[in-house]
């Protein structure tokens, strides 16, 4: 498969309530080192925006981001807002509230429901809006994400937020979000070797409601903030390679193969992995090889 020529539109669109987005999207997470937050090196500037350049042109206009997304040098929303404000009408920016990291870089105690204000003012500081287009809440570990949701849902009333998603929740979450405001997007760790009861019932709930589900670390696997796995099964480098693709590429297309209301935001901090992960909008998988992938996501379960 020639990567170069494959753009963000090869793998079709879907809709975040009105905000109409490419399925292949980009994570801004590793805009900023060489991994998750503290654990690597700071990312060198000029190739986070060729990054950020790549992607604009290659049709992506979904991006993930979060205020707590930087490195000591570096931070993805000051990144993106440096090299894409003013921002394209078709650009939808999503960010994330909930998890807290101080100017030293180290988390903090999780949002209360009143802190969540102060995490939405962050975020449009940062990136230079007077609205955020799609705001998650990352459930931290609280039973119940009613009170949470519903500052949110406030904020959205005051034209601050437009839609509303949430993040690390299982289906008991998402009808306790939807009595207080619509829900346009879920976004759980999900992948070819990530399985789990209340993960697999919450991608088809998803699907049966219209809403968007977006994994993260799909990639990734097992590995999680770290980086991509670099453990393989058998079966999946023999599908790589009957694709000609990259064992990171197929696990990415599988994901995407779960339904048409899967958007995938794989994040990099090289532009031409990110050339390659726009490009597995691209791969279509045959009835038996996709059946083979699913075997190997119900037995890592």
């Amino acid at each position: 498969m020639t990567s170069e020529k494959i753009t963000a539109a090869a793998a079709g669109t879907w809709k975040l309530g009105d905000l109409t987005v490419n399925r292949i999207g980009f994570g801004a997470m590793r805009l900023t080192g060489s991994a998750a937050f503290n654990l690597g090196t700071p990312s060198d500037r000029e190739r986070s925006i060729a990054v950020l350049r790549k992607a604009i042109e290659l049709g992506v206009n979904h991006i993930d981001t979060a205020a707590f997304y930087f490195s000591s040098l570096r931070s993805a929303n000051e990144l993106i807002n440096s090299e894409l404000a003013p921002y394209a009408d078709d650009l939808v920016i999503a960010t994330k509230v909930g998890p807290f990291r101080n100017y030293s870089g180290e988390w903090g105690s999780s949002a209360r429901p009143d802190d969540l204000r102060g995490h939405v003012e962050e975020n449009l500081r940062q990136l230079g809006r007077d609205h955020l287009d799609v705001v998650y809440l990352r459930r931290m570990r609280q039973d119940s994400i009613a009170e949470h949701f519903g500052a949110l849902a406030e904020l959205r009333e005051e034209g601050l937020v437009r839609h509303l998603a949430i993040s690390d929740v299982e289906p008991r979450h998402l009808a306790e979000a939807q009595e207080i405001a619509p829900v346009v997007s879920v976004q759980n760790r999900f992948g070819l070797d990530s399985s789990s009861p209340e993960t697999d019932d919450m991608l088809r709930i998803c699907g049966e409601q219209g809403i968007a589900f977006v994994p993260f670390f799909a990639i990734a696997g097992a590995a999680g903030p770290q980086g991509a796995t670099t453990a393989h099964d058998d079966e999946v480098l023999a599908i790589a390679d009957a694709h000609g693709v990259s064992p990171a590429q197929l696990r990415l297309a599988w994901s995407l193969a779960q339904g048409p209301h899967v958007l995938a935001i794989p994040g990099t901090g090289n532009p031409d992995h990110l050339t390659e992960n726009v490009a597995t909008g691209a791969i279509r998988f045959t009835e038996d090889e996709l059946a083979r992938l699913d075997e190997l996501h119900r037995k890592a379960g």
